[in-house]
């Protein structure tokens, strides 16, 4: 695609966001199979059943700009989850392991919030006021979902991670 105004740049990250969330559904069953912690695994399900909820939110914004949902390919969310895929593969310790894999759900948050975050900013420049709303909601929940993370992280699996 070629990326000529803003309005292209928001199409585009738009389609970047939409294949990074699809390729989450995929990676989040196999990383909660590998958790121990059943908070952890609470989290991820959880998480799963929010981000099918976040691409029909993504639909919802593509037919609010008249177009029909597309992915574009997306080089960082491909490694955030080889990363994860490798660490599920190399750590035997599952303590050591679910710490990990919270780590990785954390990197998968947080540029799920800088994507948000910047098509929210850019909605409000264009004026595209549904997509303000229904982006503006997956950002609280992406942020909601790493605060959860952390908590989790914080409190328990961190210190079992040690002992």
């Amino acid at each position: 695609m070629s990326v000529k105004s803003l309005d292209d740049l928001f199409l585009h990250t738009l389609q970047d966001i939409y294949y990074a969330e699809k390729t989450i559904t995929k990676a989040l069953p196999k990383m909660s199979k590998k958790v121990t912690s059943t908070d952890v695994k609470k989290a991820f399900d959880s998480h799963l059943e929010e981000t099918k909820g976040q691409i029909e939110r993504l639909e919802a914004v593509f037919k609010s700009l008249g177009q029909k949902p597309k992915a574009e390919k997306c080089p960082a969310i491909e490694g955030i989850v080889s990363e994860a895929e490798e660490l599920m593969d190399e750590i035997e310790d599952a303590e050591t392991l679910d710490a990990a894999l919270i780590a990785a759900a954390q990197a998968v948050e947080h540029y799920e919030m800088t994507r948000y975050g910047t098509l929210v900013s850019w909605a409000e420049t264009l004026g595209h006021t549904e997509a303000i709303t229904l982006l503006g909601e997956t950002l609280k929940q992406e942020k909601a979902a790493d605060a959860k993370l952390t908590k989790i992280a914080e409190s328990k699996v961190n210190k079992k991670a040690v002992a």
